[in-house]
């Protein structure tokens, strides 16, 4: 049985998250980010402070939050989502790979698939993916 409460504040926290990467990418200083973010999402900051520790998110905050983050309705509610979330070293990481794949040659696109699917290959299996 799924446990909304939880799936809820983790779901919140992982915007949370998102908000203060992209907010510090930007160069904005970290002091005053959770204020910032609750006046984001149209909550008080002690309200946002209540909720990251155990305040329960209702419905009608739930669909608020989602609407002032940009993610579909319902979003907050769904369990096991932390990969959905990219955050900005992903997002470089992504837009490094794109490059070196449009920069490479036919043999260096088999190279950096091959690499990469050894990878998630190695991580699937539990071993050690740097190597």
């Amino acid at each position: 049985m799924p446990n909304t409460t939880v799936a809820r504040r983790r779901n919140a926290l992982a915007l949370h998250r998102r908000f203060l990467e992209e907010a510090v990418a930007a160069g904005l200083p970290a002091k005053g980010l959770d204020q910032a973010f609750a006046k984001k999402i149209e909550i008080s900051p002690s309200m946002w402070s209540q909720i990251k520790s155990s305040r329960p998110i209702g419905d009608n905050l739930a669909r608020q939050i989602e609407r002032h983050c940009g993610v579909e309705s319902g979003w907050l509610d769904k369990e096991d989502r932390p990969s959905e979330v990219p955050d900005a070293a992903e997002e470089r990481f992504i837009a490094a790979a794109r490059e070196a794949w449009r920069g490479a040659n036919a043999k260096g696109k088999k190279e950096l698939a091959g690499w990469l699917k050894k990878r998630a290959q190695d991580a699937a299996a539990g071993g050690d993916p740097a190597s």
